[in-house]
């Protein structure tokens, strides 16, 4: 999710528990060796609230059945049309506000909730309207929420506990705006990291991912039925961090094995956590045991239904994703029977819905969907939306979407140091620092794709009323006379200065556009050259150079590196520039250092076509980074290739 208008062995210990035994479901002949390479599951079931699904769904007639499975984007319906078509969800993609307004408030947000829901409940009384939102790295699509960094520095911190309580803090800032439904977690572990979507991973250890996903589901489901939780969505299933070259939406080429064991644990962990809706991947499989070519997952009826649903028992909802559908042989974006008929219950068509909803009705009475398909569809969406209170516990405020504090720790705990000189780092508190780097105070560099807008572009500090740029936390800290800031480093003299901040970054991205292209390189300085200038006009003046980079993955940075007294991974950080300095500058008198702790979840390229997430000799490791309390120098200058941008093979 979403597009907009247009092999690791797990640990003894994971194994472990795959190999308990459960009572198999007897697997269709043709699906036994997919479904064998995973764990089977009897699913958990409330007699009261099935009775409840029942009596309600059979209060429903053909058009309100389709209305159900049927999911607009708020630009393209009324509340009207949710009354007149009976419609049971809708979403907002990103870039997509109440009114068209991006600085809507969250009242606002509340009031078009509202309405869209006393519309629902006249069509369909005692069924209420389920609201879905990308909120990936807290509730991003609303102006004034707190933005945790992305779940790549979320994996550097390796601590469950805190994804949990980031869940929480994004759930109560989904709930203050009236909505219901988090497509999030991104459960994905990446072999390749050309993927634009890298940064949404938690890493390329499924174990690891598996911990941290199960955390995410906990932490957004906490207080479902009391108002105060959402629905956490498993995604994107499955195999979508593995596609071949890293292409978005493209093919992941695996063994039934491989396929459960790498890109499944996410969703093991996920199910732990009683998750209640998954979302369909746009990647297709390929199965290299067999060479079986699956096709698009949207359509793959023995992962979606003989696996998903029977084998792992999941009793919830699944739903395409944007456009999804149409990607299927033979669909459209307004007409495919074959999705339903596979296993999706809810269907992703943002604004071809009144098409997609007359098609559909269509269908069933013509046989091509038949009305058990269609009863199962919505008996889980009703079983889906009778598990949550719909009416909010949160008040619409503002206050009510932030969590500072949170998201410095976040922050503080996610940088991972590769390279420092000994004795640099923290800088002291009366340091006088000159700051290069237009992103040290770009809000929209800092918070990376999937803030306010979809790919995190065309947007201004201003887009961000409530963050902290890294310029801004300097200032707070060590006083605004103590701090110049000159973005292109042409003039100022950095002899005149205690250390040299640079502040490095990709301009933000998400998927597909942010895709490193077949035969590009990984080479930090290809794509922003101004970065490396940057660096030769302040670096080997006499004044040490701290370095940070905001990126969504690991790059190629040797270059960037040797230019740098210290080298810091710092992600994409978000709203709180704060946790940056509180690692940076030395603490007041008394207090600890906190040092560095954040990890590798990937390893980090030592050559700029390194993309493999398992490269046999990588700069860093999984698990690399340095505290900046070492006494021995990490400062050997680093190889650089020959040819400066070469061209990578197939």
């Amino acid at each position: 999710m979403l597009r907009r208008p247009a092999l690791l062995l797990l640990t003894c210990a994971t194994l472990a528990a795959w190999a308990a035994p459960a009572a198999p479901t007897a697997p269709p002949v043709e699906t036994g060796s997919i479904l064998q390479a995973w764990p089977a599951r009897k699913p958990v079931r409330d007699p009261a609230l099935e009775a409840r699904v029942e009596a309600a769904l059979k209060g429903l007639n053909l058009r309100q059945k389709v209305g159900q499975i049927t999911q607009p984007e708020i630009r393209a319906i009324t509340p009207d049309e949710v009354r007149e078509y009976a419609i049971g969800t809708v979403l907002n993609g990103g870039g997509g506000w109440p009114g068209q307004n991006r600085a809507a408030t969250p009242a606002q947000w509340r009031e078009l909730s509202e309405k869209f829901q006393a519309a629902a409940l006249q069509a369909t009384p005692g069924i209420p309207l389920i609201w879905g939102t990308d909120a990936v790295h807290g509730h991003n699509n609303v102006r004034g929420a707190t933005l945790f960094p992305h779940n790549i520095a979320l994996g550097a911190t390796g601590d469950a506990d805190l994804v949990r309580d980031i869940g929480r803090a994004t759930a109560r800032a989904v709930r203050a705006s009236g909505l219901h439904w988090a497509f999030a977690p991104t459960l994905a572990v990446v072999q390749d990291v050309r993927w634009g979507r890298t940064y949404e991973s938690f890493g390329t250890d499924p174990a690891l991912v598996r911990r941290l996903g199960q955390a995410a589901v906990e932490g957004l489901q906490d207080g479902l039925k009391d108002g105060r939780g959402v629905l956490a969505t498993a995604k994107h299933y499955i195999g979508d961090g593995g596609t071949r070259r890293g292409i978005d939406q493209g093919v992941t080429q695996a063994t039934p094995t491989d396929l459960a064991r790498v890109h499944g644990a996410g969703y093991l962990g996920a199910l732990d956590a009683g998750v209640l809706t998954v979302m369909a991947s746009f990647s297709s499989w390929t199965d290299t045991a067999g060479y079986v070519e699956h096709g698009k997952m949207h359509g793959n009826a023995t992962l979606l239904d003989d696996l998903l649903k029977q084998r792992l028992a999941f009793d919830g909802l699944v739903v395409s994703d944007w456009d999804g559908i149409g990607q299927l042989p033979g669909c459209k974006n307004d007409d495919c029977p074959a999705a339903i008929n596979a296993g999706i219950d809810i269907v992703m068509v943002p604004f071809h819905w009144k098409t997609f909803f007359h098609n559909t009705v269509k269908a069933v009475e013509d046989g091509r969907i038949p009305m058990a398909r269609l009863d199962d569809a919505v008996r889980r969406i009703l079983r889906v939306k009778f598990s949550l209170a719909v009416p909010s516990a949160v008040p619409a405020t503002v206050e009510a979407m932030q969590a500072p504090e949170l998201a410095r720790r976040a922050v503080r705990e996610s940088l991972v140091l590769l390279k420092h000189t000994p004795g640099l780092l923290p800088l002291k508190a009366s340091a006088r620092v000159l700051v290069v780097g237009a992103a040290a105070d770009s809000l929209p560099h800092q918070a990376g794709g999937w803030s306010i807008t979809w790919q995190g572009r065309d947007t201004t500090n201003a887009d961000y009323p409530q963050a902290t740029s890294l310029l801004a936390a300097l200032r707070q800290r060590l006083g605004a006379a103590q701090v110049t800031f000159d973005a292109d480093g042409r003039h100022s003299d950095p002899k005149q200065f205690d250390a040299v901040i640079a502040v490095l970054a990709e301009t933000p991205y998400a998927e597909g556009e942010g895709d490193v292209r077949i035969t590009e390189n990984l080479r930090h300085s290809r794509r922003h050259p101004q970065d490396a200038q940057l660096l030769q006009r302040v670096a080997g003046r006499g004044t040490p150079v701290v370095t940070l980079l905001y990126s969504g993955r690991p790059l190629y940075v040797n270059d960037l590196a040797n230019l740098s007294d210290a080298f810091i991974a710092a992600w994409q950080p978000g709203s709180e520039g704060a946790g940056l300095t509180d690692v940076l500058i030395a603490p007041a008198a008394g207090q600890p250092w906190p040092g560095f702790t954040g990890r590798l979840s990937f390893p980090w390229p030592a050559a700029p076509c390194q993309f493999s997430t398992h490269e046999a000799k990588p700069w860093w490791p999984v698990g690399g980074g340095l505290s900046g309390k070492e006494t021995t120098a990490r400062t050997a200058r680093l190889p650089e290739p020959a040819d400066p941008q070469p061209i990578c093979p197939l």
